[in-house]
């Protein structure tokens, strides 16, 4: 059962991110070096989605939890002085408002709503299922991204691409049968769906594109708590993940992004 599963995620995937740049949604191309906004960049895609955007001139700003124990964010941010590294909790309210004050009318060209938690395993099964647990992984990978988009439209309305990218997953498609998953992770990911797509909604007349963008199944420490280290090992890199979120990213417009692209133009079913 696990590895269909993960067969039939990695095959969405690829028709949702393309196997080269002719394949990015509306054939645009890649798009000039702007500011971009990263949350969740200490590690995995938020650190490799970093490192990219700032070898192609971008300015970054990089966020995460704990700034000063992110080894690799901050040999990264020394090496190139495009990145700066800000301390941000999605979960604590304060701290939105903290880093979102400090930003105040500098346009940000592309929102990336990357931090987000797979929670306790043990805490999403049958028979000992803890609503704490439920809460904390809702608040980070719902109402965090919500409240980070909340908080910085302005900054992306103001900016010449006006883009809010949140990353989803099979895992928040409602029709895709056979695949179970962790309850409190998928259910986070349906909900942070219906979220962006209303909030596409309410910006839509600002031009701002809110957009939703699956990446490859990776090997990352989420994956590798999921299905082992073993099996997350013959998962795609983080590079190449990020290589092809930036891709689809690139090639956003409003009318586009209205929900999960595939490449072939149709979407992906909610």
């Amino acid at each position: 059962m696990k590895r269909n599963a993960l067969l039939a995620c990695w095959l969405l995937s690829l028709l949702l991110l393309g196997a080269d740049a002719q394949e990015v949604p509306g054939g645009a191309p890649r798009s000039k070096p702007g500011t971009v906004l990263v949350t969740g960049s200490n590690r995995g895609l938020g650190l490799e989605l970093v490192r990219q955007y700032a070898a192609a001139g971008w300015s970054v700003i990089a966020t995460a939890r704990n700034v000063e124990g992110a080894a690799e964010l901050q040999a990264l941010a020394r090496a190139n002085p495009r990145v700066a590294l800000e301390t941000l909790d999605v979960a604590d309210e304060a701290s939105i408002h903290a880093l979102a004050a400090k930003y105040d009318g500098r346009p940000i060209d592309v929102l990336v709503n990357n931090a987000g938690v797979l929670g306790d395993l043990e805490a999403q099964k049958l028979g000992a299922l803890q609503y704490a647990e439920f809460e904390r992984v809702m608040a980070v990978n719902v109402h965090g991204a919500l409240a980070v988009a909340d908080a910085f439209r302005d900054n992306v309305a103001a900016s010449t691409q006006k883009k809010i990218v949140s990353i989803t997953s099979r895992s928040g498609t409602i029709s895709s049968p056979g695949y179970r998953g962790p309850y409190f992770y998928r259910a986070s990911k349906i909900a942070l769906n219906m979220v962006m797509r209303v909030l596409a909604d309410d910006l839509r007349e600002r031009g701002v594109i809110v957009a939703l963008v699956a990446p490859y199944p990776t090997e990352t420490d989420m994956l590798r708590a999921l299905i082992g280290p073993d099996a997350a090992a013959r998962q795609a890199k983080p590079s190449d993940s990020a290589a092809g979120l930036r891709r689809v990213i690139d090639g956003l417009t409003l009318e586009n992004a209205s929900s999960p692209l595939l490449a072939d133009g149709k979407t992906l079913p909610w």
